[in-house]
């Protein structure tokens, strides 16, 4: 549980008054980032449809948007930002990291940021306008394991940084315990809280491979790039995914 608190309090914005503090093993937290995802989820969940009882869809939207940003404190939306600027500067190893740590805003990632939301809005806006608005509960859960699959087997071309706590350090019963709690509460969740058919619960479980193997295509290009990856890298591939997700469900469950 105190590991549990204290990743909820790294990864997220929810104010929770408890000291936990940094040891050496920080990084077993990430057996319990798809938790994380999941009262992100439920979280986005309720105020997507307590919203939607005031509101139209568009606005509905908008608001689970605002939600995912107030609730992270757009944590991974500024590892975009930073990705796509160090990324696309098409620059060498070295100044891409430097331009990837500087603060200030660039073209790429004003332009990838905006998309990026741009994108979303209209996809959750199809979901919301569909009734499939539980889909929305397994979005950060997808999006929180890749960044444990991005990590695994990983190195970081920093010596320091936020992102050295987690990268290199999942093994893979890590990965493993993490996707099968993740499938149980899927199951319990689809089949106990919102009925849905089998059907419809593979095809949200069949998600977990997809999310598996671009995770680590990203991962291979951005080796190609700077040689491993960064806390923004993290960032930008939990963001990445989430998109994705919605890519899929819009798709798989015909939401045109």
């Amino acid at each position: 549980m105190k590991r549990f608190i204290g990743i909820l309090q790294f990864l997220t914005r929810i104010p929770i008054r408890v000291d936990i503090g940094f040891d050496e093993e920080f990084h077993k937290t990430m057996y319990y980032f798809p938790l994380v995802g999941f009262v992100l989820g439920i979280l986005y969940f309720i105020i997507g449809s307590l919203s939607n009882l005031m509101f139209d869809g568009y606005i509905t939207s908008v608001n689970i948007l605002i939600a995912t940003v107030v609730l992270t404190g757009g944590l991974h939306l500024d590892g975009v930002g930073d990705t796509f600027d160090g990324i696309y500067s098409y620059r060498d190893k070295e100044k891409i990291l430097e331009i990837m740590k500087d603060s200030r805003l660039g073209t790429n990632a004003m332009l990838s940021i905006l998309f990026l939301i741009l994108l979303k809005v209209g996809l959750i806006y199809a979901i919301v306008e569909s009734g499939h608005l539980y889909n929305l509960i397994f979005m950060p859960v997808f999006a929180r394991m890749a960044i444990v699959v991005a990590s695994y087997k990983s190195v970081t071309p920093r010596k320091n940084g936020m992102g050295n706590v987690f990268i290199g350090k999942p093994d893979i019963k890590i990965i493993v315990t993490g996707i099968l709690y993740t499938i149980i509460i899927i199951t319990i969740l689809s089949i106990y809280i919102f009925n849905l058919n089998n059907i419809d619960l593979y095809k949200i479980i069949a998600f977990i491979p997809v999310m598996i193997i671009l995770t680590r295509m990203f991962v291979k290009y951005i080796y190609s790039k700077i040689d491993g990856i960064t806390g923004d890298i993290l960032g930008c591939t939990s963001e990445l995914m989430e998109v994705t997700y919605l890519i899929y469900i819009y798709l798989i469950f015909g939401l045109k």
